[in-house]
Parts: structure tokens; sequence; C-alpha cells
């Protein structure tokens, strides 16, 4: 009898396990969508590594060896995602996908902090600050950000924000015997985490309205029927969230003091990379979901963004604080591009992240270098003589300032030249106008930073301390990047074009992009 038991049993569970285990299998994640998230993973393993040698290492000769690990895992990240952008395709149930335009964002963010990273190693001496946990934060920081531009899922991009944003508050507050720092940290602190919750109940009300947290099931669904007001209540309040994320207007009152306390290289960190990931969101928000009535509103954070940033710069003594009040003037030309139509929105606002992230990189790793011990020489009368003490550092500086304004040759020319190419296709005129006006307003204060440098004798002393090999490879990257992006724009331009295209096919009939043209003016012929 128990014999017979078991027989009957074994041959049940024989029949069964080819069935369970195709079912099983569609449970558990493939090995490809590992792949599909190479770049987290690799940028979250050297962060854990950091983390588990601090302790173990000397507290001064460990610094430079937990540097180097935290740069080797920048670098394995890029390796990581070009490995990544070999396998296109959706991963993890549809929250992740991984195509041209994830793949720009995992390149840009990983750079970015590859270069932070070499800019603080002289930074954290002689700040005297302890250095495991920056790094590892750092690569922390990358994961979120990395994440936020391949994710498909509100839900996960609401994970992938938070990942990012915990630990730009804890970098924030790194200088920790100054109370400017502690302040700057806490502010960040309690208004990013009402700007996350905005967020957050702007993904509860749509899927309220649709049913769905997946971006495209979203778009899918407000494309069916008709719209109810709580998908476009759900819209305005994700749009707060990311808008406090870029330091848009009228979302940017926290930027001066925040850029003011940090110390200098994670001011450069935070002006770009998480704009950057935040960009990406909203460009998928815009242009994937599609939802109608965001034009307006992002009109009018774009005109409000350039204007209060220039007009709010002009009046600064502090070189941090006039960087912020420029980085929210940044944020406004970029949302000029998603105001244009929907391809030549997205490539121009893709350009536009790659060449700002270069040249305000490097501005803030001139400014974090030449602000010295306790960061004491951070205001512009500081930088008077700069050119006779330090030519090779001033002339430095003057080249990413010129980028900041637009001059011909320089990334920061081709991407206002995009932006605005891209807001006259849409007809958006006025918008262009505001922009250019506010463009001849920023080239005052940037050339007031030149002028002091160069025209100015120096009235009291300031050591400039020699640059070190580490800083200058950050530099080097930064204006190579700069130079590159202002002579040589088309395969950037054309990569981005065909990426956009991939992110808004299912959007509707597509605009003729403008062509790329050269530092002269001439077409370039298109890849």
């Amino acid at each position: 009898m128990i014999v017979a038991t078991m027989s009957v049993a074994s041959t049940m569970v024989g029949s069964m396990i080819p069935k369970l285990v195709p079912a099983y299998s569609k449970v558990l994640p493939q090995a490809a969508d590992y792949v599909r998230i190479l770049p987290e993973i690799v940028l979250s393993v050297f962060g854990m590594i950091v983390m588990v040698l601090e302790p173990l290492l000397d507290e001064k000769k460990g610094q430079k060896v937990l540097g180097l690990i935290a740069l080797l895992g920048a670098a394995a990240g890029i390796g990581a995602t070009w490995l990544m952008a070999q396998s296109p395709g959706l991963a993890f149930w549809d929250s992740v996908r991984v195509d041209g335009f994830s793949v720009f964002f995992h390149f840009l963010v990983t750079a970015i902090a590859g270069v932070v990273i070499l800019s603080s190693y002289e930074y954290m001496a002689v700040q005297g600050i302890r250095a495991g946990e920056y790094y590892a934060l750092i690569l922390f920081g990358a994961v979120g950000m990395a994440l936020m531009s391949s994710a498909v899922e509100l839900v996960l991009i609401f994970i992938s924000l938070e990942i990012s944003s915990i630990a730009s508050y804890v970098l924030t507050g790194f200088r920790r015997h100054e109370a400017a720092s502690a302040e700057a940290s806490l502010k960040y602190f309690l208004l990013g985490s009402f700007a996350t919750a905005f967020f957050l109940y702007g993904v509860a009300m749509m899927f309220g309205a649709t049913g769905s947290t997946n971006i495209d099931q979203i778009s899918r669904a407000l494309q069916s029927g008709p719209i109810s007001l709580l998908a476009f209540v759900a819209v305005a309040l994700m749009f707060v969230g990311l808008g406090f994320k870029v330091a848009a207007a009228p979302f940017h009152v926290w930027t001066p003091d925040v850029y003011e306390g940090a110390p200098a290289p994670i001011v450069g960190l935070m002006s770009t990379a998480p704009k950057a990931a935040a960009f990406a969101v909203l460009l998928r928000i815009v242009f994937v979901i599609d939802m109608p009535g965001t034009f307006w509103l992002i009109w009018v954070a774009a005109a409000l963004s350039m204007t209060l940033g220039n007009v709010g710069a002009l009046v600064q003594n502090n070189v941090k604080r006039l960087l912020a009040y420029s980085s929210i003037a940044h944020a406004g030309y970029l949302l000029v591009a998603f105001a244009a139509a929907p391809v030549l929105g997205t490539s121009a606002a893709m350009f536009y992240t790659a060449a700002y992230a270069a040249m305000n990189l490097g501005a803030f790793a001139v400014v974090s270098h030449f602000a010295n011990t306790g960061e004491r020489y951070v205001t512009i009368e500081d930088y008077e003589g700069l050119g006779r003490s330090s030519p090779l550092l001033a002339a430095t500086l003057t080249i990413f300032l010129l980028s900041l304004i637009g001059i011909p040759m320089t990334g920061g020319f081709f991407a206002k030249f995009y932006v605005f190419s891209a807001a006259v296709k849409a007809n958006l005129i006025w918008l262009t106008v505001i922009g250019v006006l506010n463009s001849g307003i920023g080239a005052y204060y940037y050339l007031r930073i030149i002028v002091v440098m160069y025209m100015r004798e120096s009235r009291k002393e300031v050591p400039v301390a020699p640059v070190p090999f580490a800083l200058r490879m950050a530099l080097a990257c930064c204006i190579a990047s700069t130079l590159y992006l202002g002579l040589f724009p088309g395969r950037v331009l054309q990569y981005a074009q065909d990426s956009a295209r991939q992110l808004v096919r299912s959007t509707g009939p597509e605009m003729p992009s403008p062509a790329p043209v050269s530092a002269s003016g001439e077409p370039l012929e298109q890849l």
C-alpha cells in the first residue's frame, strides 16, 4: 500500500514538474535582466568594497586607496554601460528599458561620478575630511541616478530618486565642522522630502486615474479615452517633485544656500548628475506619456527659471552662489527644449545635459581647488589677479565660463544653438526671445569673473597651490569634452537624434530635426 502510494505520488510530481518549471521560471529574473542593470550592479559592488575596506585602512594613506577603488568602480561602470548597450530591451517585468536614451544617461552619470572622484582627491586632504563613506556615497548616488534614466515604472523611478537623494543629502553636509554645511544639508533634506512627497502623491494619483504605474501603459490609457482631472493633477504634482530636483523656478529657493554650504566637488556633482537623471525622467513623462496641458506649465517654468536665475546671479559676490543661480538659468534653457516638438526637444535636451555637465564640472573643480582650506576664498574679489598668479588655472576657468556664456567653439554654444533652434522650429518665438535676452544677461556676470582675473590687481594675498595630478586629469577631461562638443558635435547630435526617435516613436509624427553644423556654421554630414 505504501509502495503504491509513493508510486502514485512520484508520478503526480513528475507530471507537475514540467508544468511548474516554465511557470516558475517566468517569475524569476532572466540572465538578460541582470545585464540590463549591470552598471548599477558594478557601482553598488564597488561602493560596498569601499565601505568594507575603509575601517581597515590607515586614515591618511587609505584616502587615496579608497579614491582609487572608487575611480576604478566608475571606470568599470562605464565598461558595464557598454555591455548593457549590447542587450537592448525590457527587463524585470517591463520596469526597466535599455535603449539609446538610457545608455546615453548611464554613460553621462557614470562619467560625472568619475570626474568628481578625481577632483575630490586633493579636496578631501586639504579640508581634512575622512574619505571612505564619501566615495561610497558618490557611487551609491550614481546607482540611483543611472537607474532613473532607464526606469519606465513610476514606483521604480521613485525608489531610484530616493537612492540618489539620500546620498546627496549626506554628501551636502560632509563639511561637518562648518555650520553652513550642516544648514545646507538640513535645508536640502527637508525641502527635498517635501518634493519627493509631491512626486509620490502624483504617482498614486496617476495610478488611480489609469490603473497603472508603467509609463507605456499610462500613455496607452490616456490616449484611449477621455482624460480625468485626476491625471492632470498627477502630472502637475510629479512636475513639482522633479522641478525641485532640477532647480527650476519656482522650486529653486533651496539652490543658492545648499550650493554655498556643500563641498565644492559635491556641488559640481549635484548641479549635473542628479539634474541629468531628473531631466531623463521628465523627458519620459512629457514626451512618452504625452499629457495634454503640460505645454504651458513647461513654458512658464522655463521663462521663470531663465529670468530669475540670471537676474539673481547679477547681484552675487560669492562664486558658488553665482553658479547656483546660473544653474537655475540653465535649467530654464533646458526646459525650452521640453516645450519643443518631441524629437527636436529630446535630442536638444540630451546634448545640453552633456555640454552643461562638462563645463559646470570643470568650473566647480577650479573653484574647489582655489577655495583652499575651509573654502575661504570663494568671493569674486578673491579671484583678482589670478591671470597673473596662476595663468593656467585662470585660462582653464575662462574656457568653462565662455562655454557657459555660449561662445562659439565651445560645447555651450551648440547646446544653446540646438535648444533655441528646436524652439524656433516649434514656433516658440517668444520663448526663444526670452532665452536669447537672458543669455545676454548671463554673459555679464560670467565676463565679470574673467575681467576680475585678468584686469584687476590683487588687493590681498591669496595662496594658489599647484594643481595636483588627479585634478589636472579631471580638468583635462572637462576641457576636452567642452571643446569636442563645440568643434565636432555631429556624432553626439546624431546619437541624440537617434535615441530621441526611439524614445518618442509611439507619440505621433515627428518633425524633421535641424542638421548639425560645425563650429564655422557649415552643415555637418549626417552620420
